[in-house]
């Protein structure tokens, strides 16, 4: 056996020459002292391996378009087997890619590995960043969610300030006149096929003139004899990725992230969140507001990375003693400071109710509908013949629950009696459920939810309140600063009452006046 396994590997190295690419490969001489803080290349090549793996998986079933992307997030999460498990490996792959990134340069700096003769592979290791941070912007619009929709708008904004061409770029990353379906596929494109192309020719390259000129080793220069990559340095890089893989697993088992509702460009309080690697030039943002914002923009980034690109050239020490080159490591090193200091202010700097966690009036309304409905809860209960309505547990599409919610005899016979909900009843209660994919309603007094109730089904058609609603009527968000209740109340009950032009139909015949007095008491408040 062993004579016939030797024979076939002759053979196979005689058509392919696999033995001395094997020896090209691990065979590698490395500086003496070579030790853990050189695994993070490696690092960095795992988490790259993580991220195409289940990249490829998710695009099996994700759907770029508008009307379908979030649903299949959604399907991803709730119905794959193992969906919200590959979701999770995939967002957290992405935080170990940039981690390993930004502390693998740290790592050259502070060494010097940038100096002659590896400035070109410096410069490559600078766009491989770029990359991977461009990798994360345009994966963060795929799930079509309210966070991704609202961040992709900070995001074309900022690209806005660019001088002289600043539209040109702003309609280039939309794709037409708003964000909408070229946006998402021009995103996708990137994602999925125009990065992962420029990023395997920047990592062949990098590693190419990684062993052109080898590794740079420690600073001081270490005695004794070179080893070889293999075992040595190769045990260290497998430690290093089994420990990230298994920290990638747990939190990927703790949960994927969460899919908030669907992008809804209506939204007027939704308050945009990026991820944490980009919430330091998000906070920088902040101190430069108005026409100053492109100073935080372009300015300050602009002369970082200029900085970053002369590195290099700008460090004259005679060897890579820190102590010689101070005049590149203290700058760098403060300005390292300050990215994680805006990092840190920006993770704590959160709004004290953001539009992620708050629900709006419509959606209040939608779930007490579902709460207490005889249409919903005749079918929706423990012992009933549909599962009760839960968070965390809505798993059909958006267009089935859209059929189910407008008309729902078309798949409950049971209910042909029941009439058709009205359509603020069905936006309310499908914007509930859409919410309900993550997160529970808030908890509200019966009273209250009768009044959120009545809001949905005859207010908000016509009138807006906190953003929300028409704009056939007056607004009502501060309808308490002209209006008393007994006003409001007649004007509910039959308002050419007060006024014989009045276009708002009387609705005394439709409201009971309990209900009316309730409604207008809760108006009459909002001053």
């Amino acid at each position: 056996m062993k004579r016939l396994t030797g024979a076939v590997a002759d053979w196979l190295d005689n058509r392919t020459g696999f033995r001395s690419l094997r020896r090209h490969a691990l065979d590698e001489p490395l500086p003496p002292g070579t030790g853990w803080w050189f695994t993070l290349g490696s690092l960095l090549l795992f988490g790259l391996g993580v991220q195409v793996a289940t990249g490829i998986a998710l695009a099996v079933y994700y759907a770029p378009t508008p009307d379908h992307a979030w649903d299949s997030v959604n399907y991803i999460s709730s119905s794959v087997r193992g969906g919200a498990f590959l979701r999770g490996l995939h967002h957290w792959g992405a935080s170990l890619v940039v981690s390993a990134s930004i502390l693998h340069l740290c790592r050259v700096v502070f060494f010097g590995s940038y100096r002659k003769p590896r400035e070109v592979n410096w410069l490559i290791g600078l766009a491989l960043l770029h990359v991977i941070l461009a990798f994360g912007l345009t994966g963060y619009l795929l799930p079509w969610d309210q966070r991704a929709y609202w961040a992709t708008v900070v995001t074309i904004n900022i690209s806005k300030l660019t001088p002289a061409l600043g539209e040109m770029v702003g309609a280039f990353l939309r794709g037409g006149d708003d964000i909408g379906a070229l946006t998402l596929t021009r995103w996708y494109a990137a994602h999925v096929l125009v990065l992962p192309v420029i990023l395997l020719g920047l990592v062949v390259a990098h590693l190419y003139l990684m062993r052109r000129h080898g590794i740079s080793g420690p600073v001081t220069p270490k005695p004794g004899r070179s080893e070889m990559f293999f075992p040595y340095q190769a045990s260290r890089d497998f430690t290093v990725a089994a420990v990230a893989g298994i920290l990638l697993a747990v939190l990927a088992w703790k949960g994927a992230p969460v899919l908030e509702a669907p992008a809804d460009p209506t939204s007027t309080d939704y308050v945009p969140r990026p991820e944490w690697y980009f919430l330091g030039l998000f906070q920088l943002l902040k101190y430069f507001p108005g026409r100053l914002e492109v100073i935080g923009a372009l300015v300050v980034p602009g002369i970082v990375m200029t900085f970053l690109v002369l590195l290099p050239w700008l460090d004259r020490g005679r060897t890579r003693l820190a102590k010689q080159r101070l005049s590149v490591l203290l700058p760098f090193t403060a300005g390292l400071a300050a990215l994680v200091t805006l990092t840190v202010l920006g993770a704590r700097d959160k709004p004290a109710q953001a539009g992620a966690a708050a629900w709006n009036i419509r959606e209040i309304g939608g779930a007490a509908a579902i709460q207490t409905d005889e249409r919903c809860i005749r079918c929706h209960k423990p012992d009933g013949i549909a599962p009760p309505i839960e968070p965390g547990r809505i798993g059909k599409t958006a267009d089935w629950l859209e059929m189910h919610v407008g008309d729902p005899i078309v798949l409950a016979p049971g209910l042909r009696d029941a009439p058709q909900t009205s359509p603020g009843e069905t936006r309310g209660i499908l914007m509930a459920l859409a919410r309900m994919r993550s997160s529970a309603p808030p908890v509200v007094e019966p009273e209250t939810r009768r009044i959120y109730l009545l809001l949905n089904k005859f207010c908000l058609n016509c009138h807006t309140i906190d953003g929300i609603g028409g704009k056939e009527g007056p607004e009502l968000t501060r309808a308490g600063k002209e209006l008393d209740q007994a006003t409001i109340e007649q004007r509910i009950t039959d308002p050419t009452v007060l006024d014989p032009m009045a276009e708002m139909p009387a609705l005394g015949d439709k409201i009971s006046a309990e209900d009316i007095r309730l409604l207008a008491a809760w108006l009459a408040k909002r001053k």
